[in-house]
């Protein structure tokens, strides 16, 4: 009878996994609508070039002849320091019953090139033809972008453009520089006000020589994730603050945009290495209704079996007998707990949805047992366990980490009470009428 009952669990589980699919597709659509995941990187000073290259190669009448073609490429240099500060407030949408947290970053970036002479080029310098620089920033979905963009370069505005013009970045901005003579080394200060919009996640990829990053938020659920974690950060009911501090010694961003540029004689273009190396936060919802119901349809097994197992020990204990329809239908009102969890959890809620899908189902199994039993005594004590036994599954939800822990006491201590409650009993002559 039990396992027939895991007929209809398996269907409420097939039915929280469509709810869930249903509700990412909202938040998608949603996102969709608004702005994606947001990565956030650069700057980088982008240099385009031609140069000559001087090749020997047989002619028609099969001589060596110098021959001379152009190739193109780009440098790439990274900044020398990058800090970035931002405010991150978060807001809900909403589409029927469903939300989605989207976030709108108000963010300045600002730091230094240090440039150096030639722009590095140390041999063969005459070959090379340099086109004029332009600095590119990295944006993952630039229809997020809030403001109208400017970069602030020595002193300078600059307008930036659509595209980043490099196979580094796929999506971003791009503003035309204008620097001294490349003979010599010099610097380049540069500031960005940004305001961005964004759904789920913000991350920085942390391009300078000396990273900062300092972001604050109204949000007190935040997840860090990425290839490094905040070195300080501070949570509370009013939002966190975290503090990011990187060098090139640790994210060895420079031998990394090496791998990806292409040379002379190359047109590989992956970068994904480099456009790998970031940080930040998630947006993390703490109660997914879904992920919990799911979590509580699977002790569904335990639920039935303890509670038929009660049952039993009333028929041992007090010479009961109760009839495999009734068992059926107090299973069936167990099962339809997780029903109720998961329907009313989309309106008002898991903790307030579990506490009046448990008191219903108490309610009613209470109200059938003192029926089945014919003893109000015997029915209320039968409630107030299941009662409990609901109590106790809620604290395992709610406790991730010490899930299995408290799965596995709860087990042992049910079983070890049924143990000494039944220590007595001669099984070898259950069922058997008195005196035979």
């Amino acid at each position: 009878l039990t396992i027939m009952l895991l007929i209809p669990m398996f269907r409420i589980q097939e039915l929280i996994r469509e709810r869930q699919a249903l509700r990412d597709g909202v938040v998608q659509e949603i996102a969709r609508s608004a702005a994606y995941a947001q990565t956030l990187t650069g700057p980088l000073l982008i240099v385009p070039y031609t140069r000559k290259l001087q090749e020997q190669q047989l002619d028609a009448n099969q001589k060596l002849a110098t021959v001379t073609r152009e190739v193109s490429g780009e440098l790439r240099l990274l900044p020398a320091t990058m800090d970035l500060g931002g405010r991150l407030e978060t807001e809900e949408r909403r589409r029927g019953i469903y939300r989605a947290r989207i976030f709108n970053a108000d963010t300045r970036l600002k730091g230094r090139f240090e440039i150096p002479a030639n722009y590095g080029i140390d041999t063969d310098l005459a070959s090379y033809s340099f086109g004029p620089p332009h600095l590119v920033l990295g944006i993952s979905d630039i229809r997020g972008i809030g403001n109208a963009l400017a970069l602030q370069a020595n002193g300078a505005s600059v307008n930036f453009q659509p595209g980043t013009g490099t196979a580094v970045l796929a999506s971003g901005v791009q503003a035309p520089l204008t620097l001294g003579a490349m003979t010599t080394a010099q610097t380049l200060d540069y500031q960005i006000e940004l305001k961005l919009l964004g759904t789920g996640d913000f991350q920085v990829t942390p391009v300078g020589r000396d990273s900062h990053v300092m972001l604050t938020s109204n949000w007190p659920h935040p997840s860090f994730a990425g290839e490094f974690l905040p070195k300080a950060r501070e949570v509370d009911s009013d939002g966190f603050s975290a503090e990011w501090q990187t060098s090139f010694f640790a994210t060895n961003m420079e031998e990394a945009l090496a791998r990806c540029a292409p040379s002379a004689d190359s047109n590989n273009h992956s970068c994904a290495e480099f456009r790998a190396r970031h940080f930040g936060v998630s947006f993390v919802d703490p109660v997914d209704q879904y992920l919990k119901s799911n979590r509580a349809a699977k002790y569904a097994f335990l639920f039935i079996g303890l509670t038929f197992a009660g049952f039993f020990v009333f028929e041992v204990l007090r010479r009961y007998s109760v009839h495999p329809v009734q068992y059926g239908l107090v299973g069936l009102s167990l099962a339809l707990f997780f029903l109720l969890l998961l329907s009313f959890s989309e309106h008002i809620g898991f903790a307030a949805a579990y506490v009046v899908s448990a008191t219903a189902c108490v309610g009613l199994i209470t109200f059938y047992v003192r029926h089945v039993l014919a003893s109000r005594a015997h029915a209320a004590g039968f409630g107030s366990a299941l009662a409990a036994l609901y109590g106790l599954l809620y604290g395992i939800l709610s406790s991730e980490d010490y899930a299995l822990l408290m799965g596995s006491l709860l087990v042992f201590g049910l079983l070890a009470a049924v143990m000494v409650l039944t220590r007595k009993v001669n099984w070898a002559r259950l069922g058997q009428p008195a005196g035979g």
